[in-house]
């Protein structure tokens, strides 16, 4: 049962969203180049599941960001505020946890916190830094910066087992700003087409404090780009390759790294393909991709134990499968007009994620989205199965999206 409190919760958030608009849009044009802005507006519907009940909620981001140079310092920061309104508290929904929120991966600093926290999680209110460092680049050939930043070590599109620092859930269909971390970061340039990365990171999650130590060098040979990364992941010695090219009209990427698990040498890697079709004189865009996960759950039997791991209280896990696929479209019906299809298959529970949805350019600075997230799969539980699948207990959300930038 739901209470009327909370549906009207979620009726206000509806008037905040506006409000945020009303009042961002009178001095939009006073906005100086140095400062941009960007607001989101999330109305979401979700049905029953056997985890939860049905929900009505919206979730509302606001940031701010600023980037700036005197001579060879640079400064970068972005400041956020993410509003959540909601019917119901609800718990976990597998399959879905990065559809909006702020992200987040073991910060070190205390750039964040809530604001407000009211009724259960009927209103949660939070706020980050979500960029703030400082670099520093005497030469064309290197750079040095510390502090919150985005790093991004990835070279597949949808899975990216490789990359050591927090990605984007594939279920996520707001992936604007990657989540920073706290880090300190020296790049090297060899020449134009080769990089050296060194990161040394520290972070704080639920297991505790910890440390993470990698060097990465990246080159180009022909058409192809390769990198590979190691060190200290987590404490874990850990190692990486990566390689991104053509072959003919498809684009191939791959990434793999392997890990000592305290003893145990475990690998995870990805391999997907990217084309561009022209279909009726429009852009069609198809990408596939297949991850093998050795951490991940071979079955629904070993799915507890993922959640209860070590890895997934860091919120490394992009998707829980020892074996997963995802393919997803794109398709420009018209100029201002574009529908997108993704579907992510678990092969080892037979469970699936669908979702569809389309966006619409409003203008060269908004955008409106909607979509719809359907699970398929066994959701019934019995004895000695804890959670029958991944996907199967996803359920039915619908969302509409306004995005604005300025």
């Amino acid at each position: 049962m739901t209470s009327r409190s909370g549906a009207g919760t979620v009726f206000v958030a509806g008037l905040l969203a506006a409000g945020l608009l009303v009042v961002g849009a009178a001095p939009a044009a006073a906005q100086s180049s140095w400062l941009t802005g960007y607001v989101l507006t999330v109305p979401l519907f979700s049905g029953s599941t056997a985890l939860s009940d049905s929900n009505a909620s919206n979730f509302n981001r606001f940031r701010l960001s600023t980037e700036q140079a005197l001579g060879p310092l640079f400064f970068e920061a972005a400041y956020e505020h993410a509003v959540t309104f909601q019917q119901n508290a609800t718990p976990l929904t597998l399959g879905l946890g990065g559809l909006v929120d702020i992200q987040s991966g073991g910060e070190w600093l205390d750039l964040q916190g809530t604001i407000w926290r009211h009724d259960q999680e009927h209103m949660l209110w939070r706020h980050r830094f979500d960029r703030l460092n400082v670099a520093w680049a005497p030469t064309e050939a290197m750079e040095l910066s510390v502090g919150r930043q985005a790093i991004s070590w990835g070279t597949t599109q949808i899975f990216t087992p490789a990359d050591p620092f927090p990605a984007f859930s594939p279920t996520d269909p707001f992936q604007v700003f990657r989540a920073g971390v706290d880090a300190a970061r020296l790049r090297i340039y060899p020449s134009a087409l080769s990089e050296i990365d060194v990161v040394f990171r520290p972070s704080r999650t639920d297991v505790g404090e910890e440390v993470t130590a990698l060097a990465r060098g990246f080159a180009t040979w022909k058409n192809w780009g390769l990198s590979a990364w190691g060190g200290t992941l987590y404490g874990d010695p850990a190692g990486a390759v990566g390689a991104s090219g053509g072959i003919g009209p498809w684009a191939v990427n791959f990434e793999a790294v392997v890990r000592d698990y305290h003893g145990t040498v475990v690998g995870r890697a990805s391999i997907g393909t990217f084309r561009l079709f022209q279909v009726a004189e429009r852009d069609l865009t198809v990408v596939a991709e297949y991850q093998r996960d050795g951490r991940g759950a071979d079955g629904p039997g070993e799915l507890l134990a993922v959640l209860q791991s070590r890895e997934f209280r860091r919120g490394e896990y992009q998707v829980f499968g020892r074996d997963e696929v995802a393919v997803t479209a794109a398709y420009q019906i018209h100029p201002l007009w574009s529908v997108t299809g993704t579907a992510i298959w678990n092969l080892n529970d037979r469970s699936a994620l669908v979702f569809p949805g389309f966006s619409y350019s409003v203008s060269n600075e908004a955008s409106l989205a909607a979509g719809v997230f359907t699970g398929a799969g066994a959701s019934d539980f019995v004895p000695g199965r804890p959670l029958p699948s991944i996907y199967g207990l996803a359920g039915v959300t619908g969302y509409l999206s306004l995005t604005w930038y300025f």
